[in-house]
């Protein structure tokens, strides 16, 4: 099977199809702002897609489960090279990534290949022998293994020769030499950019607080020092000191992106720290400094934001389903006290209230999207889907076998998601360029379609600034996506937000304004504008507030869509109708697609797969974008 980036069979219209704006606003005359952060040599003039989030069989649990391609696969894959999957087949990707960072996992970095390998030094171990037979053994023998081993290295009873720094240490250094080297060897200044990046993998008592570490820098600094690791510690603020050492020491750059909030049973975004103290400024300014984005979507699930948090979001639920369950091994359940610290949404809006309280917002981060893919092959349209590991490789009967099993609950194979794809504004594809940008956050998510989307907010802009180059007006009255609004100048602030669908992929539906704020009585509120949409004709705002359905085309036996519906582009100027200069705010825009078939369904057709009951079928993928905050003056 060939892996593409675009739909299976669809009926693609490139007719323009007419597109409403929500009901207008008076909009303030314009004015010139020039916020103190625009440089105009840091305008971005280009997108540039990526996966920050890779495994390959350097890391345990992906090698234990069947993968057995290394860095340079992954790399050469993600060049849009043609290579042999995981399941033993051609795969080759027709849009290849601008950049990638391959991010195992730093525990025990490489430990996999050597107990799979027999290394005579780890064979002595009982276990590690067993794992090595089992490892060698069937698909199912290979699942329990890796599964033994994560649960293992969970409850910090791993044998002992792995923790041995004259052994394990040594193993985990070669491999890191040698996986830097071939970093290195990818990496193509202008035309493809490979970051050298590690997974730090904590998980106190099962609660993912995982982030991927990602340099700005080549092997020279990098080599100076080790990956930090959960073994070293498992608090992210001794990771946040060793970022700092490294450039305090090295003169380097580097940042952290936390993923997977959604089965941190409401640790990613507590209200205090992992040792139980209060959330201080002091925290709130090292969190902010070095983990200026938050990876929003993955395969294992979405993490914008839930139901029960916002009840009046109808499309809050998306990519939920089992791993809302409990925490990543589901070795506890989770409860919907835990849910706001789970979810983004919810945690722009405590970062508002510890801004109110300590002057600094430790959640200011922008948004983006990655596969956390474990075959070194990651895919991202539904069409196309590889799968997680080599146990969920495309088949007959991927999407219903049982992923997790445990008295918490079970996770099915169809509730994986495709994994999601990081859009980032930037002048070139090099490693300084793409993650200055990041590291401004002018960066957003979507769930794999390729939507080019800018925002930017300001106090002047008019509906007349869409026509043209709004860009270079973006900038020159306003900021960027993941930018602060600088001191009023209006009435209200006014945003500038457009969407141009996948030019393989799917319509538009709508474009959504998610505001959050923190009212003058301390109190946490968040509203969706619908500020945007297709066919205005047949499709307006009700009496309730909720826009009609855009409608669905998805032919299930065929495993087909047509964009008979929907529009090709959404663009306009929206202005807040609520504002209040008293009140801290952040806004930031959702694109939604028209519905489209779930990879279960492609499955069903080629394979004659048996779709389990209860299976997603049909989803509205989407994009979010980072951010922008504004805060009254003090």
């Amino acid at each position: 099977m060939r892996a593409i980036l675009t739909s299976l069979a669809v009926a693609i219209s490139v007719a323009a199809v007419s597109a409403c704006a929500a009901p207008p606003q008076s909009l303030p005359p314009a004015t010139q702002v020039t916020p103190e952060a625009t440089v105009a040599d840091d305008r971005a003039t280009q997108v540039f897609w990526g996966d920050t989030h890779l495994h390959t069989s350097t890391s345990g649990d992906a090698l234990a489960t069947g993968t057995r391609l290394g860095p340079d696969v992954a790399l050469r894959f993600a060049r849009g090279e043609r290579v042999t999957s995981v399941a033993g087949e051609d795969v080759q990707l027709d849009r290849p990534l601008d950049f990638l960072v391959v991010a195992d996992h730093a525990e025990y970095l490489g430990a996999g290949k050597e107990i799979i390998a027999g290394n005579p030094l780890l064979m002595a171990d009982p276990t590690l022998r067993r794992w090595n037979e089992m490892m060698r053994g069937t698909r199912e023998q290979a699942f329990a293994a890796s599964r033994e081993l994560i649960e293992a290295y969970h409850e910090g009873r791993l044998p002992a020769v792995l923790t041995d720094p004259n052994i394990g240490g040594r193993m985990s250094r070669s491999v890191w030499e040698t996986q830097v080297a071939t970093v290195e060897r990818h990496n193509d200044p202008g035309k493809f950019t490979a970051f050298l990046g590690y997974e730090f993998t904590s998980v106190p008592q099962g609660n993912n607080l995982h982030r991927v570490v990602i340099y700005r820098d080549g092997a020279e600094r990098v080599l100076k020092v080790n990956p930090f690791s959960a073994s070293d510690s498992q608090n992210p603020e001794d990771l946040w000191r060793y970022l700092a050492n490294y450039e305090r020491d090295t003169g380097g750059r580097v940042l952290a992106i936390p993923h997977n909030g959604n089965v941190s049973n409401g640790m990613m975004f507590a209200t205090e720290t992992l040792d139980g103290g209060p959330l201080t400024a002091d925290y709130a300014q090292r969190r902010a400094r070095w983990e200026p984005l938050f990876e929003a979507t993955q395969i294992k699930g979405d993490s914008e934001s839930h139901p029960f948090l916002s009840p009046n979001d109808e499309f809050a639920s998306f990519g939920d389903n089992g791993w809302d369950l409990g925490n990543l091994p589901m070795l506890s359940a989770a409860t919907n006290a835990m849910r706001a610290g789970n979810y983004a949404r919810a945690a722009l809006l405590r970062g508002l209230d510890v801004e109110r309280r300590t002057g600094v917002n430790p959640f200011k981060f922008g948004l983006i999207g990655a596969s956390d893919a474990h075959n070194a092959t990651p895919t991202f349209e539904e069409s196309g889907f590889l799968g997680e590991y080599r146990t969920a490789a495309p088949g007959p009967s991927r999407a219903s076998r049982v992923a997790i099993d445990t008295p918490v609950g079970k996770r099915y194979g169809w509730e994986f998601l495709t994994g999601g794809l990081a859009g980032v504004w930037a002048r070139e594809n090099t490693r300084e360029a793409l993650f200055d940008a990041m590291r401004r956050r002018e960066a957003y998510a979507t769930t794999g379609p390729r939507m080019v989307v800018r925002l930017f907010g300001g106090w002047s802009f008019r509906a007349a600034d869409v026509v043209g180059d709004f860009s270079r007006k973006g900038y020159e009255r306003g900021v960027p996506m993941g930018g602060d609004l600088p001191p009023i100048a209006g009435r209200a602030p006014t945003f500038i937000v457009s969407a141009l669908r996948d030019p393989r992929g799917a319509n538009l539906d709508r474009v959504q304004i998610v505001k959050g704020w923190i009212g003058d009585d301390g109190v946490l509120h968040e509203k969706v504008f619908d500020v945007v949409w297709s066919e205005p004709g047949r499709r307006r705002i009700d009496r309730s507030g909720k826009l009609t359905p855009v409608g669905q085309t998805v032919d299930l036996a065929h495993a087909t869509y047509a964009n008979t519906i929907g529009a090709p582009e959404l663009t306009t100027v929206w202005r807040d109708p609520s504002f209040k200069r008293t009140e801290r705010a952040f806004y930031y825009a959702r694109v939604l697609e028209i519905p489209t078939p779930r990879w279960p369904v492609y499955d069903a057709v080629r394979y004659g797969a048996v779709i389990p009951e209860g299976a997603d079928l049909i989803s509205q993928e989407r994009a979010y974008t980072s951010p922008i905050w504004y805060s009254p003056r003090t």
